[in-house]
């Protein structure tokens, strides 16, 4: 897969990132924490002692470990032990999670939608795609895929940053009309937000995996095997999220979930029925979990 869009893509996007401030910059805890994990020489005590320096954090990892989301019998009273039962990888991601939080923060994008309707829609698709990695026959890194759906949007971030005015049009179109959000990025604006968010998330460093899911939930077939399921999965719970009109629907409003999308992940149309029908509820527990 190659995460480097085509020249004048590329040109747009470098300039946006140049230009964005704080959404560019991911807390020095949250890099060292992805550090950390990557690296395969890494031990748990590696990680808590990067984390027990932030206690904000500390608090945010024992709140989501102790949540329904998670399940474990008793309540955790330490960050150690939170390692121990969930593994460095869990908890980078609710790190990462606890990070991305603070972006989806300010004032109406337009006025339609709020940039808390962005972080309620970003929710909505991980915790859908949460929901179906553990109903997949072969696993699809399940331990990454709700941060994968919590940050399949960040591009539009980007746009809401750097390009306020054109991005509001965007939206004004596609709540107007049942146009290809997409397509109407690209004329607007030059790039789409799946060539921000890989440009953000190639800024951050972020494992490859993670990237392609960004870069590529609404043409996963454009990728390698080895990456698309995990697009096609994320592509699955944004359509869905999109259909239900959680939060910011509009970049999937014109989506449908296939049977070729389907059979990619061996499941049927009636297990997506019933995650349907259970995510109001899964929802409103992970929106009150990753809350400040």
């Amino acid at each position: 897969m190659s995460v480097q869009a085509a020249d004048p893509v590329k040109t747009i996007v470098d300039k946006a990132l140049a230009a964005i401030g704080d959404i560019a910059t991911l807390p020095e805890v949250t890099i060292k924490i992805i550090q950390i994990v990557e690296d395969a020489q890494s031990t748990a005590r590696d990680l808590h002692d990067v984390i027990k320096n932030d206690p904000a954090l500390s608090v945010k990892v024992l709140k989501v470990v102790n949540s329904a989301f998670y399940g474990l019998p008793g309540q955790v009273a330490s960050v150690d032990r939170a390692i121990v039962l969930l593994g460095l990888s869990a908890v980078k991601n609710i790190a990462i999670a606890a990070s991305i939080a603070r972006l989806f923060k300010g004032k109406r994008i337009s006025e339609e939608f709020t940039a808390a309707d962005l972080w309620r829609h970003s929710v909505s698709v991980a915790v859908a795609a949460n929901t179906i990695a553990k109903i997949c026959p072969n696993p699809v890194m399940a331990d990454e895929i709700f941060v994968a759906g919590l940050i399949h949007d960040i591009g539009t971030l980007v746009e809401r940053q750097t390009y306020p005015e054109e991005f509001a049009e965007v939206i004004r179109r596609c709540s107007a009309a049942d146009l290809d959000f997409l397509q109407v990025e690209r004329e607007i604006i030059g790039a789409d937000h799946q060539a921000f968010g890989v440009g953000l998330t190639t800024k951050w460093k972020f494992p490859r995996h993670l990237r392609a899911a960004v870069g590529f939930h609404h043409n996963p077939d454009t990728l390698s095997p080895e990456l698309r399921n995990m697009a096609v999965l994320i592509q699955i719970a944004d359509t869905l999220s999109c259909q239900e009109k959680t939060g910011f629907y509009l970049t999937a409003k014109t989506g449908t979930i296939t049977k070729e999308m389907l059979d990619t992940l061996s499941i049927t149309q009636a297990q997506i029925d019933d995650i349907r029908a259970s995510l109001p509820d899964k929802l409103a527990e992970a929106e009150a979990t990753l809350s400040a």
